[in-house]
């Protein structure tokens, strides 16, 4: 039981990393022909919140994710409603955790086949499932700064004109900020942004910044693994791949 509930600290540092395959998640290596947009309104300072169900499997952490995209922009009310060990109890889950909430700053994402249809009801917030994530193997990944790859079949599409926020890593990476969270600074909000870098805790060599597009920045991940992080406040990032993919 130790081991397990070790484990589970890590789960909500990793929930965003989760959903940013659960937008689209594909097991085939193969490219896929066709696209469905998940969403037609823009994205960008969406709310959204998630609830992770976690149970043990074979002695390894489970967790099945459920987000409320595009369902609701999980009403607050209803969110700071939610008891997480009543959750449990009524799922049938070992530990219940919330994930939010946080905001969308991609403006458009496209995903391949059609949306999940499989609906969760927490506390009258409906709720899609997402996705079913091993927490053991992604223990050493959850560390702030530190990329994990996601398998996702997914085009996050930011829009010409839109200001993005991105983090520089010394070898010359960049990550473009997908989402950002009020999980630990609850006064984080889109118009709080450009002076985020007060509050980062940065590692060495590392440089946080900004820039408007002149042009749409599409982030294609189809082929090969996203490259995905967050910061130390838990806002997620997804690497700008250094050469798009054929």
């Amino acid at each position: 039981m130790h081991h397990f509930r070790g484990l589970v600290v890590v789960v909500v540092a990793i929930a965003s990393l989760a959903l940013a395959s659960s937008c689209s998640s594909s097991s085939s290596s193969q490219a896929p022909t066709t696209s469905t947009s998940v969403a037609a309104r823009d994205m960008r300072d969406l709310r959204y919140c998630e609830v992770l169900l976690v149970s043990l499997s074979e002695s390894q952490p489970i967790a099945s994710v459920y987000n409320t995209y595009p369902l609701n922009d999980c009403p607050e009310s209803k969110w700071s409603a939610l008891d997480p060990k009543a959750l449990a109890t009524q799922f049938g889950a070992n530990v219940a955790m919330l994930n939010g909430p946080r905001h969308w700053m991609i403006n458009h994402v496209e995903k391949v086949g059609d949306p999940t249809s499989e609906k969760a009801d927490f506390g009258g917030i409906e709720m899609y499932k997402q996705a079913t994530v091993p927490i053991g193997s992604l223990i050493d990944q959850a560390r702030p700064y530190s990329p994990y790859p996601v398998s996702r079949s997914t085009i996050f599409t930011y829009n010409a004109g839109s200001e993005i926020f991105q983090l520089t890593a010394p070898d010359g990476s960049v990550f473009v900020m997908q989402s950002f969270s009020q999980q630990k600074d609850p006064s984080l909000t889109l118009a709080s942004l450009p002076s985020l870098a007060n509050k980062l805790e940065l590692p060495t060599g590392w440089k946080f910044g900004s820039r408007m597009l002149t042009e749409d920045l599409k982030i294609i991940t189809v082929k090969n693994p996203a490259q995905v992080l967050q910061d130390n406040l838990g806002n997620s990032y997804s690497m700008i791949p250094s050469a798009p993919e054929n």
